[in-house]
């Protein structure tokens, strides 16, 4: 809001976001709300039954890009809310941000938006 001048501005996280932990990063980092793209797609009540096909792709007149085959892990249900029987965090993306908010003491989103971000330096990661 200091940024805004006192504005209150939504702020939508999207891009990378495949994998259960990337959940509460994003909101950790102060997102509203998150773009689920290729973790979606993964359902097996998806239009596209596994597959998805990037920004790249898109267009009214002709679709293009490529089109990746992610497979399928479970339903919408089961990808948001669990329960998860895949161990690889591709699946119960609100339990991975309720563990994330437990763990750090948090129960309120607003109060998890705001949690201190430390970020390490890419020299030190693998």
């Amino acid at each position: 809001m200091d940024e805004s001048g006192g504005r209150y501005v939504h702020v939508i996280a999207d891009g990378g976001v495949g994998w259960s932990g990337d959940l509460p990063k994003a909101i950790a980092c102060g997102a509203d709300s998150v773009m689920m793209g290729s973790p979606l797609a993964r359902a097996t009540d998806a239009p596209g039954k596994g597959n998805h096909w990037g920004m790249e792709a898109v267009n009214e007149e002709l679709p293009r890009g490529k089109k990746v085959d992610l497979g399928t892990v479970g339903t919408i249900e089961e990808i948001l809310t669990g329960p998860s029987h895949n161990p690889d965090g591709s699946m119960n993306f609100f339990g991975a941000l309720r563990r994330a908010m437990a763990t750090t003491g948090y129960s309120e989103l607003k109060e998890f938006q705001r949690v201190e971000v430390t970020v390490a330096d890419s020299q030190h990661r693998r």
